[in-house]
């Protein structure tokens, strides 16, 4: 062994300081330029890996032009008597210079694997940037963070060229493990090297190690004792009484501009009314939440909630999200995978509150959404559908304004999905609020919400009661929406009557044709309905009926879709006209005659559709101006 021993502790000092303040800087850094995503950032990313991809001599040496006798900074360092060239603080300088580039890339690769959501969840749930780090981001990029300081450590304790050019290579002063391998092997002191150069492999795979057990118990679950509330202030909103106040209700009237389109949107919501967002995806519904929330800004217009400006681009007004008052539950939930059910609800809560209040609050929230005594459990351990409960307990526990749902049933399996609905409707009717509730699907839209606005685009096609949508859908794109399957491309020929271009057949309506009449349609259970035999005598006055054919079938677990040929047979399987379907006992009656059959297109079931090229051009019924607003 050798005599003089220093060399380690040397080592263990420079590299666990220069580790300590390169975690903290590298981690900030990244964290920080995570966010920003300014035009200067690819150079300042460029300048901070620089040292990971310079020769460490080539360090060493500009590390030496700033802290030599004749360096830049030599001045400022004679004033306060401070002397680096050949002390153990070079040795700091330098290590803490070549291992910042490890923290600080692999913090970014750490903190860009976390799922944005749950970073704009914590903002909505009124968290401050210190409290979304703390709380969320750090502890979630901690295993990428642990690693990046591992390999900085290990890093440091090799670090050789930059070491020996500023703080050269001074026994017991200066003089690390690698500079004592370089030393023995120039004396020819093999063996003296080989036991420095197993010292230092020691070292850095019992570092290794300990770093992977860490990590492995960081992941693993722990019982949590209760609600974890630690003290970090959240900025209360400001005083919005200074603007001028207006009707009960939320009132959107913005633009957004997208990618591919722009976002036009203008509508209002009302308390204990829940308001349906029904659109095909991309459309602009999403963005229309997140506009209200505040994680997006729209290009223009004014969002006002129960008086209060959320947005206005006119008065500069963008009221941060956490200041919003505003519940929103995510599609993927967005629950943090670290902390327990109950830290999870707890969240956002204010800090004003005791303990006790926040456990009280708490565990009310799982009773409401049926999930008492959970608390301790963390969001893996929990089913789809008790993940979306806790989602929505966690947004109603500070008794939002307004509730804004996107896609809430969206990851569930269909055999919870209906029994998620009824909770749902259970929870609204209770909540005093406004309540917004985005979905592509009709079903869910036409069970859950009494009103409903249909979005095209990024325009409003459709707005009012849901019932009437349905029934009286205005152009082509909402009666997809709602559900309808049979069209065709029309010519008017008089006030009632229409030529149809694909089904090839003329067909008299019940109410004069609207301007710009594009398309006809008609649902398919009501083709079923009014689907006969043709030796059946017609109704009186009865019009709009043709002989047809079944081209083909389609069975499902309730009924039967038939796809049919009207006035002559099909001359190939895909020569057909409608879809009817028909319960499979109607179907027994008639499969057994012989074609044709009679199909009645009813006048008061056709839809006269409009399919415009320019939505400009098509006057958008709007619940603003049912309510009397400008």
């Amino acid at each position: 062994m050798p005599s003089d021993l220093s060399p380690i502790w040397i080592s263990l000092k420079i590299s666990l300081l220069a580790t300590a303040i390169t975690f903290i800087g590298g981690v900030l850094a990244a964290y920080q330029l995570y966010s920003y995503q300014g035009k200067w950032k690819s150079l300042i990313e460029s300048l901070l890996i620089s040292p990971l991809i310079l020769p460490p001599t080539v360090v060493g040496f500009i590390l030496l032009r700033f802290f030599g006798d004749r360096g830049l900074l030599s001045g400022v360092l004679a004033i306060l008597n401070i002397n680096i060239v050949f002390t153990w603080y070079g040795g700091i300088i330098a290590a803490t210079v070549v291992t910042f580039p490890l923290i600080y890339k692999t913090s970014c690769g750490a903190f860009e694997q976390i799922d944005s959501n749950l970073l704009v969840a914590a903002r909505i749930l009124g968290a401050s940037q210190l409290k979304v780090f703390v709380r969320v981001a750090f502890p979630l990029a901690f295993p990428g963070i642990i690693s990046g300081a591992t390999l900085a450590f290990s890093r440091g304790l090799g670090e050789f060229g930059a070491t020996l050019m500023l703080a050269g290579n001074i026994p017991g002063v200066t003089q690390t493990i690698p500079l004592a391998i370089y030393g023995a092997v120039q004396a020819g002191e093999i063996q003296e090297a080989w036991i420095w150069s197993g010292v230092i492999l020691s070292i850095s795979l019992s570092a290794i190690t300990l770093a992977n057990l860490g990590i492995k118990w960081q992941r693993s679950p722990r019982k949590s004792p209760g609600v974890n509330h630690p003290h970090i202030k959240i900025k209360l909103p400001d005083d919005f009484s200074i603007y001028p106040p207006e009707s009960k209700g939320l009132q959107v009237n913005i633009y957004k501009q997208l990618p591919d389109f722009g976002l036009q949107v203008k509508f209002a919501g009302y308390p204990e009314e829940p308001l349906g967002i029904l659109g095909a995806s991309g459309t602009g519904k999403s963005m229309i939440l997140r506009c209200i929330v505040g994680v997006d800004t729209p290009t223009s217009g004014r969002i006002v909630l129960n008086g209060k400006v959320l947005f206005d681009s006119v008065q500069k007004i963008n009221i941060p999200s956490g200041d919003r008052h505003i519940g929103f539950l995510a599609q993927n939930y967005a629950l943090f995978p670290h902390l327990t059910v109950a830290e999870n609800i707890a969240f956002g809560l204010s800090d004003q509150l005791s303990h006790r209040q926040i456990q009280r609050k708490v565990e009310e929230q799982l009773i409401r959404v049926k999930l008492p005594g959970i608390g301790n459990r963390y969001p893996h351990q929990l089913s789809g559908g008790q993940q979306q409960r806790v989602a929505l307990a966690r947004a109603l526990v500070g008794e939002p304004e307004i509730l804004l749902l996107d896609e809430p049933f969206s990851a569930l399996d269909s055999h919870i999905r209906y029994q998620m609905e009824q909770e749902l409707i259970q929870i609204l009717e209770t909540y005093p609020g406004v309540t917004l509730f985005v979905t592509h699907n009709r079903s869910e839209a036409y069970r859950i919400c009494p009103r409903l606005l249909v979005i095209n685009q990024g325009r409003v096609e459709a707005s009012g009661s849901t019932q009437d949508i349905f029934d009286h859908p205005p152009t082509l794109s909402t009666a997809q929406l709602t559900g309808c399957k049979n069209f065709s491309r029309v010519v008017r020929i008089s006030e009632r009557v229409i030529k149809s271009l694909d089904w090839g057949c003329n067909l008299e309506l019940s109410n004069p044709l609207p301007q710009g009449l594009t398309h006809v349609g008609i649902r398919a259970y009501q083709v079923g309905e009014n689907l006969s035999l043709w030796s059946e005598t017609n109704p009186p006055g009865e019009k709009n009926i043709f002989p047809c054919w079944v081209v083909f079938t389609i069975k499902s677990p309730k009924q039967m879709s038939l796809y049919l040929k009207l006035n002559s047979p099909p001359n190939h399987p895909q020569n057909y006209h409608l879809q009817a379907d028909i319960s499979k006992a109607k179907w027994q009656e008639l499969n057994n005659h012989e074609f044709p059959w009679k199909i009645a297109l009813a006048a008061d079931q056709l839809l006269p559709l409009v399919n415009p090229d320019n939505y400009d051009t098509i006057p958008s019924p709007d619940i603003l101006t049912n309510r009397g607003l400008n």
